[in-house]
């Protein structure tokens, strides 16, 4: 019998802590996990993997590029890519018109191990997370 490969997420955000922790919680839900503190490091970080993350979670307001930012130009480095952005930014217009109008699935920090989990299985199989 083959044994199941977890799947490898790149975890981005800009704050150390929450990278550490989400990176923590992942783990914990059986992910393998890769960090990068901001997106210009997720950039060089994502471009030396030997083979694609399956799922980019990222911030969605970071200093430089933004969440959306990366994620473009991570699209278009491998458009297979699927892409989970998290913010506990509360401005609604940013996070509508960059994220949710273009089809993207957003958690909502702070948030809960088991809603982790429920959101990035979804977001790999296809599914747009309930809310």
């Amino acid at each position: 019998m083959s044994e199941v490969t977890p799947n490898m997420i790149l975890v981005v955000d800009d704050e150390a802590d929450i990278l550490r922790l989400v990176e923590a919680l992942l783990q914990q839900l059986g992910y393998k996990t890769v960090t990068a503190k901001g997106a210009d490091a997720a950039l060089k970080t994502f471009q030396s993997m030997a083979k694609s993350p399956e799922l980019v979670l990222t911030d969605v307001v970071m200093p430089g590029m933004s969440g959306p930012m990366l994620a473009d130009r991570l699209l278009q480095l491998d458009p297979g890519v699927k892409v989970l952005f998290m913010s506990g930014y509360d401005d609604r217009h940013v996070v509508q018109k960059y994220v949710v109008e273009q089809g993207f699935a957003l958690i909502p920090k702070p948030f809960t191990l088991q809603r982790l989990g429920a959101f990035v299985a979804d977001v790999l199989e296809g599914r747009q997370p309930s809310v």
